[in-house]
């Protein structure tokens, strides 16, 4: 199922629930890409650049396309005129 498509179906008061949701969701997130990144710099930094550099920025990557659902969601309550 296409994830733009994904809230048609659902009700305004479960497209509220997942927003707030998604909210929490988005604070834990970024907060490990932030840890992760910090990592990639602090490998940097002490040995140069290699494996351990690039290893935390692929799964902040992995995370980062993860976040697309939450796009979705917040264009459909957009769409619907929700606060």
């Amino acid at each position: 199922m296409n994830s733009e498509n994904e809230f048609k179906d659902f009700s305004d008061i479960e497209l509220l629930q997942k927003r707030k949701a998604a909210k929490s969701s988005l604070i834990v997130t970024c907060t490990i890409m932030g840890f992760l990144a910090g990592i990639a710099v602090y490998s940097a930094v002490k040995n140069g650049i290699g494996f351990f550099t690039f290893f935390p920025l692929f799964f902040v990557f992995i995370i980062a396309k993860n976040q697309a659902n939450n796009k979705a969601l917040y264009k459909e309550i957009k769409l619907r005129n929700l606060k």
